[in-house]
């Protein structure tokens, strides 16, 4: 999982936190609470939370905003990856992406296997890049959203970490 090094400075990001629910209120968002948690635990800011309806034309405007935003670096969104008809964050959200990062879905769910066995096929979890802003959408379920923030993220929106992370790229996202 790499190493965190004194070397370099701890580089606070902005994080924009979006759920996705049909029937989530601010009381019942129990994953948008816990990734709060712990991103400002870990010395991050979030510059806006939100809960938005399943509908893939308002996510999509909502975090085009957010893309467009210099304020915004990392958009997490968690919820409407899975396979009923109402789950469309991967259809709403990966037209807006400048780059995919296929190994981000591939390692949730290899890590999440060890959790939850053969019921993590069903999981679209996926992440990339627009606009020199990070986006990772993970799934609704409160564990999963622990398993990506202590497993992947924590680690990877820190520049200490070694032997690379995202969050040392975030200055050179817009070089040509």
């Amino acid at each position: 999982m790499g190493h965190t090094t004194e070397d370099a400075e701890f580089l606070a990001l902005n994080l924009a936190l979006l759920t996705v629910s049909d029937t989530r209120g601010p009381d019942q968002d129990s994953s948008g609470h816990l990734l709060r948690e712990r991103a400002e635990a870990a010395g991050h800011h979030v510059v806006e939370q939100c809960i938005e309806r399943d509908d893939r034309y308002r996510l999509r405007a909502l975090v085009s905003r957010w893309i467009a935003d210099p304020g915004v670096d990392v958009i997490i969104s968690t919820g409407g990856t899975g396979l009923t008809g109402r789950d469309s964050t991967p259809e709403a959200l990966r037209v807006l992406f400048d780059k995919e990062i296929e190994g981000f879905g591939e390692l949730f769910r290899q890590l999440s296997f060890e959790e939850i066995g053969a019921s993590t096929v069903q999981s679209r979890a996926f992440a990339g890049l627009a606009n020199a802003t990070f986006i990772f959408c993970l799934p609704g379920s409160t564990g999963a959203c622990r398993t990506a923030w202590e497993r992947m993220l924590e680690a990877q929106l820190d520049r200490r970490t070694r032997p690379c992370n995202f969050a040392q790229l975030i200055p050179r996202l817009n070089e040509r």
